[in-house]
């Protein structure tokens, strides 16, 4: 009975020991994984961060197919949002774009500009001269961007189209819903039905209304869609759609 009872114990002892190890075990390999998926996101956001560095770093503003002289639609969704020229406002992916001029021009007085580029915002910086120290220059990866406030407006031309991978797209709107204030406004331009596959050597998602608006959620309701063919530098079509949502006033 004693010897039994022993046997049991020691295997019981046995198993829990053996439990043990495997719970550390696999929490090692779980921690393992975690950490290699972390070094996988930071080398993706390297290889980003390094591509882009050097489309801007060879290339000036006539030879880039996105670059407009004066971002029409743009400012018109901007405008018929209708936020106070004193709220904040961030454009993300717009290192080199001259929409921070316009917001200038329109009185805009508090301005974010985000880029992985940190050669696209010396450009503007440049381009701006005293007026850019007005500017809060942001240079960081938009899936990781950790804002320091909520932004009454989100504008995004040609940044979200990027995002073929689920997860950098679950990032980008986990980070959309921390930084756009509840009942804030986005304005955001992807290239559309029949736009570019590629762009800059990097594959890209085309995007409707529709489609658009099953990525961001039932949060973000539907004000305005407005088609363009934008006319590249090198004078070829490509086919934008531009989408005005706004954010639910209470999640």
């Amino acid at each position: 009975m004693s010897d039994r009872h022993n046997d049991r114990g020691d295997f019981s002892m046995g198993v829990c020991t053996d439990d043990g190890n495997r719970l550390g075990l696999s929490l090692k390999v779980l921690g393992s994984r975690h950490k290699q998926r972390d070094n996988a996101a930071r080398r993706v956001m390297g290889d980003r961060q390094t591509h882009w560095e050097g489309i801007y770093e060879r290339t000036t503003p006539v030879d880039r197919s996105w670059h407009q002289d004066e971002p029409a639609l743009s400012l018109e969704l901007i405008a018929a949002a209708a936020v106070s020229r004193d709220a904040p406002v961030i454009d993300v992916g717009g290192g080199a774009s001259v929409l921070v001029d316009f917001l200038i021009r329109d009185r805009y007085r508090d301005i974010t500009v985000l880029d992985i580029s940190g050669a696209a915002l010396a450009a503007s910086k440049k381009r701006l001269g005293d007026v850019a120290e007005d500017i809060q220059w942001r240079e960081a990866d938009v899936t990781q961007y950790e804002s320091p406030h909520q932004y009454a407006l989100w504008h995004d031309r040609a940044v979200f189209h990027f995002l073929t991978d689920e997860l950098d797209r679950q990032q980008y709107r986990a980070v959309l819903e921390k930084s756009l204030t509840p009942g804030g406004d986005l304005v955001i331009a992807t290239f559309g039905r029949g736009g570019p596959t590629k762009c800059s050597g990097l594959d890209v998602v085309q995007y409707d209304a529709e489609k658009l608006g099953a990525e961001l959620g039932a949060e973000f309701r539907l004000l305005n869609v407005r088609d363009e063919v934008h006319l590249t530098p090198s004078m070829k079509q490509q086919q934008f759609t531009y989408c005005h949502f706004r954010r639910a006033s209470t999640q």
